[in-house]
């Protein structure tokens, strides 16, 4: 339920009320507005009744959340979550983009394409060190090595990293080196993991399964948001279906349904959802038309030679080709990309790396 406090409601009076959620076994979530505190009380609402908070002082009215996730709703928090994400902003009007290669393969792969995909414009970049694949017969990852790597590029670039974690055991080593967590799609509903990530307070990429519904996902992210990080970013990355033209299906329906749905900023991987390179910037220019707060990409230097996804990962050249495309999109619609501090020219790729 939703206990809406008055307009000037004291402090001790917010305690007050956060105690009596407590005493009935709820969890208590505050959110403080321009004009109202709201503090969500979360948990087995059916046998707290509402008449035990609509006489405390301070207390404006309550109100029963009707959908199944309570903090990720907009009835909860109805104005769109903006945070901020080591340089830039999410959420807002600003788009992001987010750009690197499906994994980590060597030192010069990782800092060229980098430094590439900041060239042409790119805020974050990702890059997977822990590759959780189909067939055990393929390239696993670099594990901790390619984190350091990743580590290395963002001295480079300046650019936060975004890295895919796949198990509990790696929650200390991403602490250490990553900025931003990626929850995948095998593991949307690892339910144990989106509880301990929701614990470490670091900015969460949560992608929707690729046979899950909208409200699974969302259900999903309520797992982060009940353990207390608020930095949650969702990513439509397409459905599987019966059509086989494409890897996925790319549900375009959902961003403007999560919107409505949520106040979490929305992503679109173009790049899973299509699986071919040569639909990427179509559906990203698609994704920003329908409302995405950002995308992540796949790029890579050599996509012929690459060791997963290479596909459906862009050259360089055509992804800057396909940033200044989603940046006109985006002005259409009102926004702009978020600005980028270009670094200066690097001789970091010509030096061997240091023990």
């Amino acid at each position: 339920m939703m206990i809406i406090m008055k307009p000037g409601s004291t402090q001790a009076e917010v305690e007050h009320v956060i105690e009596h959620i407590k005493a009935n076994g709820l969890t208590p979530h505050v959110s403080v507005g321009e004009d109202h505190t709201v503090i969500g009380a979360v948990g087995d609402t059916h046998a707290v009744p509402i008449e035990i908070f609509d006489f405390l002082e301070g207390v404006e009215s309550v109100v029963r959340i009707s959908q199944p996730f309570k903090l990720a709703s907009r009835q909860f928090h109805p104005k769109n979550s903006v945070f901020p994400l080591d340089g830039f902003t999410i959420g807002g009007n600003d788009i992001v983009v987010i750009a690197g290669p499906c994994s980590v393969e060597s030192r010069v792969q990782m800092l060229e394409t980098a430094q590439a995909v900041r060239e042409a414009g790119a805020h974050a970049l990702r890059g997977g060190a822990f590759k959780p694949r189909t067939s055990p017969y393929t390239f696993q990852g670099l594990g901790e090595e390619g984190l350091e790597l990743l580590a290395e590029a963002r001295q480079l670039t300046g650019m936060p990293v975004v890295v895919e974690i796949t198990s509990l055991t790696q929650v200390e080593v991403m602490e250490k080196y990553v900025d931003i967590l990626q929850i995948g799609a095998r593991n949307m509903q690892n339910f144990a993991l989106l509880s301990t990530v929701g614990q470490t307070q670091m900015p969460v990429l949560l992608k929707r399964g690729m046979s899950a519904t909208i409200e699974e996902l969302l259900m999903a992210s309520e797992y982060i948001l009940s353990g207390g990080n608020q930095r949650v970013m969702l990513c439509e990355r397409g459905i599987r279906t019966f059509e086989t033209a494409t890897r996925n299906t790319t549900d375009i329906n959902a961003i403007p349904v999560l919107k409505s749905m949520t106040h979490l900023p929305v992503i679109l991987d173009p790049s899973h959802s299509t699986g071919h390179a040569d639909y990427v910037t179509a559906i990203a220019r698609a994704a920003i038309a329908a409302g995405a707060d950002g995308l992540i990409v796949e790029v890579h230097p050599d996509p012929a030679h690459a060791l997963s996804d290479g596909r459906q990962s862009l050259k360089p050249e055509k992804f800057a080709e396909l940033v200044k495309q989603v940046g006109q999109i985006a002005e259409v619609m009102g926004r702009k990309l978020a600005p980028v501090n270009k670094p200066q020219k690097s001789n970091l790729l010509e030096k061997p790396k240091e023990d």
